[in-house]
């Protein structure tokens, strides 16, 4: 099945977060603290830009790859029925066909209720990118987290690094420093976010887990606490 594509509020509010910390960060903050015609300048400003790049190239990819969609022709073997049980006693869900979809569904296969569709080794459904987050594309994904989690944090460093060395005794304007202040406290508070979710994605991949199977793990687990305590 074709995925298709709609426009979305959230993808561009992300291109224009994007070109908002690249303006401050190369046009402000390392012109103000470096300059940019200077040599240290110069360098910091291109290797922005390229992580910059990075995480926008990532992002389309992730933006427009078909996370992986189950085929109307696909019939379960006695294998696949073997693997279900094993990911029945791990996960507490089992459920060969889908009740929205109705078709059959591989191991570890989830339906999406945005995309209106099952997605095999569904990890969740990102509305920053208007996709879902799957087989085909969570290693794009990884990567996009990766490299904004380094960009974000390179941008966090120039900003704080041009506020410290900052003469604040100086006549300086109260919405100046209002706004230095607030560039660094949300760009420090974006690389502490995005570094979380990465941390959080190298366990889940660790385990070879997604988002969904742990999600089902828990609430299997709070009704089997439920029904104990029912008893």
């Amino acid at each position: 099945m074709e995925l298709k594509r709609f426009p979305s509020i959230y993808v561009l509010l992300v291109f224009l977060f994007l070109g908002f910390i690249y303006y401050v960060t190369v046009f402000v903050f390392i012109e103000d603290w470096l300059g940019l015609p200077s040599f240290a300048g110069s360098l910091n400003a291109l290797i922005f830009t390229f992580l910059a790049s990075l995480c926008a190239f990532s992002f389309c990819i992730c933006a427009f790859t078909d996370p992986g969609g189950v085929p109307s022709s696909y019939v379960p073997d006695v294998e696949e029925y073997q693997i279900s049980d094993q990911e029945t006693k791990k996960t507490g869900v089992h459920r060969m066909q889908c009740d929205k979809c109705s078709i059959h569904r591989p191991p570890r296969a989830h339906h999406c209720r945005v995309c209106r569709r099952c997605v095999l080794k569904m990890d969740h459904h990102c509305i920053w990118i208007n996709n879902c987050v799957g087989h085909r594309n969570y290693k794009p994904f990884l990567v996009l987290i990766i490299y904004a989690t380094v960009a974000s944090t390179y941008s966090a460093t120039m900003i704080i690094s041009c506020v410290l060395q900052k003469d604040w005794n100086s006549s300086q304007s109260l919405p100046l420093k209002i706004f230095y202040v607030g560039c660094g406290l949300m760009i420090a508070g974006l690389s502490l976010t995005l570094g979380t979710f990465l941390c959080w994605h190298i366990y889940l991949t660790a385990h070879n887990m997604t988002t969904v199977e742990v999600r089902s793990v828990a609430l299997h687990h709070i009704k089997f606490i439920h029904v104990k305590i029912d008893f």
